[in-house]
């Protein structure tokens, strides 16, 4: 395993502080909007990260909610998520051509989200010397915030409406070789918030999930930090959890972050500070032969020129030091 990134490059100086902080992999966002995307396109793309010394393991998909609400956006593929025929197929089929285009360019990897609502969160909370921390209490969510435009969506028929894009999707990404990396939903919520029940915001729902339409190419975005938003005792369950996915090699890329607290209560937190002992889960990942990207995720706000650049850049360091420090005592 190594150090990652899936930050968008706003410009080609981003690809070289990405290579100057040591970072030699990324999960990388072609320019051009996803219709426009051929092996050509994506071939140029991937060339152009390998001329900054970076690897193009992976690209991300545009699919998965962007707001609450009567205005919400479910991005690119709303009709997948909707279950709305025919034009479902016509955009499974899209996103099966999407899977081609990559492996044509030689792009090993894909990641998406199959959610109806974006982030869930409440007001921010004070963290660390003053910086602003991503945060969610239960005990001050509007419980009667209006549907999405997605309606009703009980579990029986999230997955099925799953299922129908699995069993469309994952045998094309097994003809091509290209490993799908779905990302848990952030975070769990109580069944029926805003008409939703998020399946795969449990452990349980994530096991469902990566047994269905059983495949090697078909496996997690593992948000370790959404993982543990999940659990009532994170520091505890978390490492039972990688073990679980790991051992079954249903991991493909890992959002190594860390919170303070535990379902439905909690903040997102720089790595060092929070409730889970990074360490100790980066021995898990290694003892399970986990091979791909660690890449830090949703740091803190704080203050200063380049705020997130210059707490994104503490993640990498601390990433790294992790890496080093597990891979020394693999020698031993």
């Amino acid at each position: 395993m190594y150090l990652g990134t899936q930050r968008h490059a706003t410009s080609d100086d981003d690809y070289r502080v990405f290579a100057q902080l040591g970072i030699e992999h990324i999960c990388g966002w072609p320019p051009e909007p996803h219709a426009q995307w051929t092996e050509a396109s994506l071939t140029a793309f991937r060339e152009k990260v390998e001329s900054f010394g970076l690897t193009l393991d992976m690209v991300g998909f545009p699919m998965e909610a962007t707001t609450i609400g009567n205005e919400q956006s479910l991005a690119e593929f709303p009709n997948i998520l909707l279950g709305k025929d025919p034009e479902r197929d016509r955009e499974i089929e899209h996103f099966c051509d999407l899977l081609r285009a990559c492996a044509a360019a030689g792009i090993p990897a894909a990641k998406y989200n199959f959610a109806y609502l974006p982030v869930v969160r409440t007001e921010r909370s004070l963290g660390r010397g003053g910086s602003s921390c991503s945060t969610l209490r239960w005990s001050e969510i509007d419980r009667d915030a209006p549907l999405t435009i997605a309606g009703e969506v009980p579990e029986d028929l999230y997955w099925e409406r799953i299922d129908y894009f699995l069993e469309r999707v994952v045998p094309v990404a097994e003809e091509c070789r290209v490993r799908l990396a779905c990302h848990p939903h952030d975070p769990y919520t109580p069944p029926g918030y805003m008409g939703i029940t998020r399946v795969m915001g449990t452990v349980d729902g994530m096991k469902k999930f990566v047994q269905m339409r059983e495949s090697p190419y078909h496996g997690l975005n593992f948000c370790q930090g959404t993982v543990t938003e999940m659990l009532d005792n994170p520091a505890d369950e978390i490492s039972d959890v990688i073990r679980w996915f790991g051992e079954r090699q249903k991991i493909f890329h890992v959002h190594f972050r860390n919170i303070t607290g535990r379902k439905l209560d909690f903040a997102e937190v720089f790595p060092d500070e929070g409730d889970v002992d990074m360490l100790q889960c980066a021995r898990v990942y290694r003892d399970v032969g986990y091979p791909y990207m660690l890449d830090p995720d949703h740091a803190p706000w704080i203050a200063g020129e380049n705020s997130q650049t210059v707490a994104f850049a503490f993640q990498y360091g601390y990433i790294a030091g992790i890496l080093r420090q597990v891979e020394s005592e693999a020698r031993e």
